[in-house]
């Protein structure tokens, strides 16, 4: 088994709504101890769904069951969850005041989670992926096959 590892928005949306990268997320998520998310993913996770509602990608129906087994895993402890500090927040003000690193906003709390709580971020968005290599974190990027 894998060490717990820090699951960006894209993989945990992968997980409760079928997409080209589901195969491969649910093996990611067999594999881990503990995935570990940050209240940031919870916040995104609802906003990846009212998106895909709203665009006619995903029925409301279907959201809300994703939302519901989403909440229910929370509930019961299924995910580790970080709580965003002041920590947090100035190590990702850090990494876009570098003005080297191409970041799209929240991504650098993404990266100050797994940089500070020393985890394996795992994510589908390769600029993200990118990112983390620059700064030196470890990172796994979900492509599918």
């Amino acid at each position: 088994m894998s060490p717990a590892a820090y699951l960006d928005t894209s993989v945990v949306v992968a997980f409760y709504v079928p997409e080209p990268l589901s195969a491969q997320v649910q093996g990611i998520y067999n594999g881990q101890v503990s995935p570990t998310i940050s209240e940031l993913v919870e916040l995104e996770f609802f906003a990846a769904l009212s998106l895909r509602v709203h665009i006619g990608d995903l029925d409301r129906t279907s959201a809300e069951r994703a939302g519901s087994l989403f909440l229910g895993h929370l509930e019961g402890g299924w995910y580790g969850r970080l709580h965003l500090h002041a920590g947090h927040y100035v190590a990702a003000r850090g990494y876009i005041a570098r003005f080297d690193l191409p970041l799209k906003s929240p991504d650098p709390l993404h990266l100050a989670v797994a940089a500070l709580d020393r985890l394996l971020i795992i994510t589908a968005d390769q600029q993200l992926a990118r990112n983390a290599e620059r700064l030196g974190l470890a990172v796994e990027l979900v492509r599918a096959i």
